[in-house]
């Protein structure tokens, strides 16, 4: 049986005299780094396959929006070629998108600006 090898890797050479950049005390911490607390937009796109009905019925199964609200949405997709539908965390978002796609539609994500 062979032996395992416990030493660390060797550290990496940079070529061309090259030198890392920044410190770990240059780069910006989670706790400041207000990128991360941003929410996300799901937005829904325009597609030559899905009638408007279906899309509404999605939109009020998946997001519990009324009738009004989601007929709203949908005209917003076909006159603008999309629709915020959503503002939410990333992962809740990302479950959004997915289940979307579950269903056909053509969804992205998009970090609110």
């Amino acid at each position: 049986m062979a032996r395992a090898d416990h030493r660390l890797p060797p550290t990496p050479i940079l070529l061309g005299g090259e030198e890392p950049e920044g410190t770990p005390d240059d780069q910006p911490s989670v706790a400041t780094n207000t990128s991360l607390d941003r929410l996300w937009q799901v937005l829904v796109w325009n597609d030559p396959i899905n009638l408007m009905s279906y899309v509404v019925y999605v939109l009020q199964k998946l997001f519990g929006y009324s009738l009004d609200k989601a007929t709203q949405l949908m005209l917003e997709v076909h006159n603008d070629g999309r629709s915020v539908v959503a503002t939410v965390e990333r992962e809740r978002g990302e479950g959004y998108v997915a289940r979307l796609h579950s269903y056909g539609l053509q969804a992205t994500l998009q970090q609110e600006v």
